[in-house]
């Protein structure tokens, strides 16, 4: 497995940061134990719901840069970039792009000191039992053609929703994702405290080229 030289550590749900040589990223935090590096700190929110944002953020003390999907309406004298689906931003020594969601806001991937790293936010194949034929239909082409935009970017870290709400269903979006972009890395994320779901799809994973980490509590730390 290759070594990216890497640390990323799980907040909680959605929550992650990832420490690169000379950046800490911080993605979706919404409440746990967060503890700030001393590099160039780079905060992102995909979108507004409250369980992915979370306005204290603003509140951090530093040099920290914030970049959120437009559909967070706030106003800050922080430094913030709001960005919509399908741009690119060039932001010091980051290349950040927007790809669009399943429910609301966006989904980045972020180039950073050699490493690639896409965060889902909540792009995901969310086919709930209640629905009906029509809208697992409806929902499947939506994230199939929302996903393949994605299609030819290299991916050498992944965040992406395994829900269990989905039943049967939990595995369907990050399975799909696997297959067509194959990330060494690929973290779970929206399963709040469900570590046994986590490992279930560890093990239907199993035999794929990705290493899909095994996240067993908060504020655990992942040296890749």
């Amino acid at each position: 497995m290759e070594n990216l030289d890497v640390k990323v550590e799980y907040i909680f749900h959605s929550g992650f940061t990832v420490e690169t040589r000379n950046h800490f990223l911080i993605f979706d935090y919404y409440q746990g134990d967060l503890k700030l590096k001393d590099k160039k700190t780079y905060i992102f929110s995909t979108h507004s719901h409250y369980d992915h944002f979370n306005p204290d953020i603003l509140d951090l003390k530093g040099e920290i840069k914030y970049i959120f999907s437009d559909d967070i309406k706030i106003e800050s004298k922080r430094e913030i970039y709001f960005m919509r689906a399908y741009k690119t931003l060039l932001l010091d020594d980051l290349k950040i792009k927007t790809f669009s969601s399943t429910d609301l806001g966006v989904s980045f991937l972020v180039q950073v000191d050699g490493v690639s790293i896409f965060f889902a936010g909540d792009l995901n194949w969310w086919s709930w039992n209640s629905d009906t034929q029509k809208e697992r239909d409806t929902m499947e082409y939506l994230f199939k053609k929302k996903v393949d935009r994605i299609e030819g970017e290299k991916i050498d870290i992944a965040f992406f929703p395994v829900d269990p709400r989905l039943a049967e269903n939990y595995s369907l979006g990050g399975e799909y994702f696997i297959e067509k972009f194959h990330p060494t890395y690929f973290f779970q994320m929206h399963f709040g405290d469900n570590y046994e779901k986590v490992e279930d799809f560890i093990h239907k994973m199993r035999d794929k080229s990705t290493k899909v980490v095994s996240i067993e509590h908060k504020n655990q730390v992942f040296n890749l």
